[in-house]
């Protein structure tokens, strides 16, 4: 066991998905994610200024595809199996209608394999930004097309896209789009 940045990182041979799932649900205050090479890590909980940051940007996603019913928007607690093998928890993510429709209901119902077409993270204080990017490469290679990655401490905007491009936005306020992922949306962000 290693303690790294309030994180907890555990290494476990031979867990399976399902005994990571029911792990997951017989511990629900924690929040953890696996990598690839099965490593889990138990996050901390973010402090209230992140936690209201992160509530009133969920709101935005989740009204603009209220407006638009383009797909599905999902919080924190819902876990993504990306092909790589990895269980990842994004801050907010988002699938296409057409993709979501398509996943067999049983899959829906635990750690559903598949990617998120659009993923954000935001950067916490006890955040490493360095496990961010890595992070949110993995979730661009795994197949997902736009994602931004917060990082209100550093006062910058990373945004990454499908075809490898990452831009990055800095200054105190930022106006990001949804690109032709997310049509129309358009969210002010103070950093």
């Amino acid at each position: 066991m290693v303690l790294e940045n309030g994180f907890l990182i555990q290494t476990v041979d031979g867990i399976t998905e399902e005994m990571f799932f029911d792990l997951c649900q017989a511990n629900r205050d924690l929040r953890m994610e696996r990598d690839q090479y099965g490593n889990i890590t138990i996050m901390s909980p973010t402090g209230m200024s992140t936690g209201n940051f992160n509530a009133e940007f969920l709101f935005e996603v989740v009204l603009w595809n209220r407006e638009t019913q383009l797909g599905y928007v999902f919080d924190s607690s819902s876990g993504y199996t990306l092909p790589n093998g990895a269980v990842r928890s994004p801050d907010v993510s988002w699938i296409a209608k057409e993709r979501w429709e398509g996943i067999p209901e049983a899959d829906r119902k635990v750690f559903t394999h598949t990617y998120p077409d659009f993923v954000v993270e935001i950067r916490s204080e006890s955040d490493r930004l360095k496990e961010l990017k890595a992070k949110m490469e993995e979730y661009r290679t795994n197949g997902c097309r736009l994602g931004w990655l917060i990082d209100r401490k550093g006062k910058a905007v990373y945004i990454y896209r499908a075809n490898g491009d990452v831009e990055i936005v800095k200054g105190e306020s930022v106006a990001l789009s949804g690109e032709g992922v997310l049509p129309g949306l358009v969210v002010e962000v103070g950093l």
